[in-house]
C-alpha cells in the first residue's frame, strides 16, 4: 500500500475531504429538486381540476371572511348583478401577456342580494404618468351575469409584491376582500374573480389568459442530474487515485532503470 501513501498528503487529504462534502449535498440537492417536481406537479393537477370543472355560482365556493382554499383556486364561478364603476379600482405595475406595465381593472359587482365581488376585468396600458387614473373602457350596464376564476386575496408573501401606502386616489398594489370591505363598507365575498365572459367590447379591458403549467419534468431532470454528479464524484475520485498512482510508478521505475556511473 506504500503507492497509496501520496492520499495522506496535503492536497490529497483536502482533495477527498471535499468529494466527501460534495457527495451528500448533491444528494440533497436531488431530493429537494424532487420535492419540487412532486410540489408543481401537484400544482398543475389542481389547476387542470379546477379548469375542467363545471361552473357554478360564486356563493357556493366563498362568503364575506372566507379565504378561497388551493383546491378552489381556478374554478370557474358564476355571478349575477351589477358593476358599480363609481367605486372601481386599479391595481399598479401589472403585465400582459407581452410584459407591457400597465394595470388591472377591479370593479366591485354588486350581487342581487347586496353583497359584493370583486372582479379583475383585465388588464389596460398606462397612458402616460401612472400617478393619473386612467381612462377605463366601461362594463355592460344592468343587471348581468359574469363568469370567472376564483382567485384567493393576494398577499406580499405569496406574490412578492410589497403594499405601497400613500398612492394615488383609485390606485391598489393588492387584490384584498377584507381591505376592500372596509373601503366599500359593504360585505365583499372572499377572495376575487378573474372575468372570463362576457368579453369586453372593443377587447379592453384585455382578460386574462389561463394560467400556465409550471415546468414539473425539468425539476424532475435536475433531480436526476443532481444524483448522477454525486455518483461520479467516488468514480471520479477514484479514477485521479488510480491515475496518480500508476504516474508515481513509472517515476519510481524510471529511476530505478537510469544506469549508475563507473567507478574510476
Amino acid at each position: 500500500m506504500h503507492q497509496y501513501r501520496f492520499l495522506l498528503t496535503r492536497q490529497w487529504v483536502i482533495l477527498t475531504l471535499v468529494a466527501l462534502l460534495l457527495i451528500p449535498t448533491m444528494i440533497r440537492l436531488g431530493f429537494w429538486q424532487k420535492h419540487r417536481y412532486e410540489e408543481r406537479s401537484a400544482r398543475n393537477q389542481l389547476v387542470t381540476e379546477a379548469l375542467s370543472a363545471k361552473p357554478v355560482p360564486v356563493e357556493r365556493l366563498t362568503a364575506p371572511g372566507h379565504a378561497v382554499t388551493r383546491t378552489d383556486r381556478y374554478r370557474t364561478v358564476t355571478a349575477t348583478g351589477t358593476f358599480d364603476t363609481a367605486r372601481e379600482e386599479v391595481v399598479r405595475r401589472r403585465v400582459n401577456a407581452d410584459d407591457e406595465v400597465g394595470f388591472h381593472v377591479l370593479t366591485p359587482f354588486v350581487l342581487t342580494d347586496g353583497r359584493v365581488l370583486l372582479v379583475n376585468r383585465g388588464w389596460i396600458p398606462a397612458a402616460g404618468a401612472q400617478t393619473a387614473f386612467p381612462k377605463i373602457p366601461a362594463p355592460p350596464g344592468g343587471r348581468t351575469t359574469v363568469t370567472g376564476r376564483l382567485m384567493p386575496d393576494e398577499t406580499t408573501a405569496a406574490s412578492g409584491i410589497k403594499e405601497i401606502k400613500g398612492l394615488p386616489d383609485r390606485q391598489i398594489m393588492l387584490i384584498n376582500s377584507q381591505e376592500q370591505a372596509r373601503r366599500l363598507g359593504a360585505q365583499v365575498l372572499g377572495g376575487y374573480i378573474q372575468q372570463t365572459a362576457p368579453e369586453p367590447r372593443g377587447g379592453s379591458p384585455e382578460q386574462l389568459s389561463d394560467p400556465g403549467k409550471e415546468d414539473a419534468p425539468l425539476n424532475y431532470a435536475y433531480m436526476i442530474q443532481w444524483w448522477l454528479f454525486a455518483a461520479g464524484v467516488p468514480y471520479g475520485w477514484f479514477v485521479l487515485v488510480r491515475r496518480e498512482a500508476r504516474s508515481r510508478a513509472e517515476k519510481a521505475g524510471q529511476q530505478s532503470e537510469e544506469p549508475t556511473p563507473a567507478a574510476v
